[in-house]
């Protein structure tokens, strides 16, 4: 395994297997989100059920925390490699005329978006841990016990400016991340072979989609809380 990860390949595919999981992750938890914006009642409902479902609290959660800490640490391990190889004198390399905007700063884009993570993390999934398993409540109620609290909650996050900001700019910064790594994580494993232009197509579409769902569901509850 040692060698596996020793090696330019392996430490691509690593990083391409880690990147596919979280993009299925991301669909997943906008479709969850973007009920919000059409339905108190389904957000909370669907909200309740990952909350509280023990297959997801304690079997594809962790297995969640652990892609995104490896996906980011795989993707340091690799600019610094690359950094490496570059560096080396017989080796000259023209990075504007050879490769995209995108693809020449993955590694600012993604500290960004961890940034990103670490406050999505104090707004939502800290106060979650806490109210279930140190405060002992897992009914999902209001404190009046009327109705679930995830939709107000949800509001309640967003009607701060500068916290909706910090938000669409880190949206539009994974749109950036996106359009150069789905393609990347397809073709390093060999699935664009022969459908390039598609995959690139369908990367694109992903790309825009995904974040612009994200920011409209931030500037919804701000402008309707």
């Amino acid at each position: 395994m040692s060698g596996f990860f020793n090696s330019s390949i392996g430490r691509k595919y690593a990083m391409a297997l880690s990147a596919f999981f979280l993009i299925i992750f991301l669909v997943i938890h906008l479709a969850v989100n973007i009920t919000s914006v059409f339905s108190e009642d389904l957000f909370n409902q669907l909200s309740h059920f990952m909350g509280t479902n023990p297959l997801i609290q304690f079997g594809l959660q962790p297995i969640l925390i652990i892609g995104v800490v490896f996906h980011f640490v795989m993707g340091f391990v690799l600019e610094i490699k690359n950094k490496g190889a570059r560096n080396i004198k017989y080796f000259k390399n023209n990075g504007a005329a050879n490769s995209t905007w995108m693809s020449r700063n993955m590694i600012y884009s993604g500290l960004v978006i961890l940034a990103f993570l670490v406050l999505h993390f104090i707004d939502f999934w800290i106060p979650e841990l806490n109210t279930k398993y140190v405060q002992g409540d897992m009914s999902g109620l209001l404190g009046d016990g009327e109705g679930f609290r995830y939709f107000e909650e949800l509001q309640h996050k967003f009607v701060n400016p500068a916290r909706v900001g910090a938000y669409v700019v880190a949206f539009i910064l994974l749109a950036l991340h996106l359009l150069h790594g789905f393609t990347s994580a397809f073709q390093s494993v060999g699935a664009t072979m022969g459908r390039r232009k598609v995959m690139q197509n369908i990367g694109k579409a992903y790309s825009i989609l995904i974040p612009l769902g994200f920011i409209v569901v931030a500037l919804f509850h701000h402008f309707n809380h």
